[in-house]
């Protein structure tokens, strides 16, 4: 084990309880314990000390299927007046239905994902977002159906990632 990594997971044991809590955060720390044939006390420490130490930060519910899939999306590039960018982001972070906001190199500056149930809806954001101080010009797209999209299906595999890595 790295020294990188033991600011994170003490050992193998501690990868194994994270591996448990990921399939079912609602599990008891008895049939944790049991399944990793160690005391339940000792599951219960390591849950806490990873816990008051920051690796674990929290546990939260993942959904049986993207709650998004349903929704209208549109892609929109930006292109913002570079003194006002910080403003601008400042902006359209405040907008529910903007999923994803990246920087650019090229003809825009900004690309922005949007969704909405209803077109009406993002006609709507998108008009806003078009009249902010600062955004120069805007192009918009509908996306017209997902082939494939990693994010939702691989949301563990990133954790399990993420945690087993080398890196913190």
């Amino acid at each position: 084990m790295t020294d990188s990594n033991s600011k994170w997971l003490k050992d193998e044991l501690d990868r194994s309880i994270i591996r448990e809590l990921q399939r079912n955060a609602r599990e008891s720390t008895s049939n944790i314990a049991a399944r990793l044939n160690v005391a339940r006390s000792t599951v219960h420490e390591r849950i806490a000390r990873m816990e008051n130490s920051g690796v674990i930060s929290g546990y939260s519910v993942v959904l049986s299927r993207n709650p998004s899939a349903e929704n209208v999306q549109v892609m929109v590039f930006l292109e913002i007046k570079q003194q006002e960018t910080r403003k601008v982001l400042h902006r359209i972070s405040q907008y529910s239905e903007v999923r994803v906001c990246l920087s650019i190199n090229g003809d825009f500056d900004l690309f922005v994902s949007v969704e909405a149930p209803r077109i009406e809806d993002l006609d709507l954001v998108i008009d806003e977002i078009g009249m902010l101080p600062g955004v120069l010009r805007t192009k918009s797209y509908v996306v017209f159906g997902r082939r494939f999209d990693r994010r939702y299906k691989e949301t563990a595999q990133r954790i399990a990632a993420q945690v087993f890595s080398d890196t913190p």
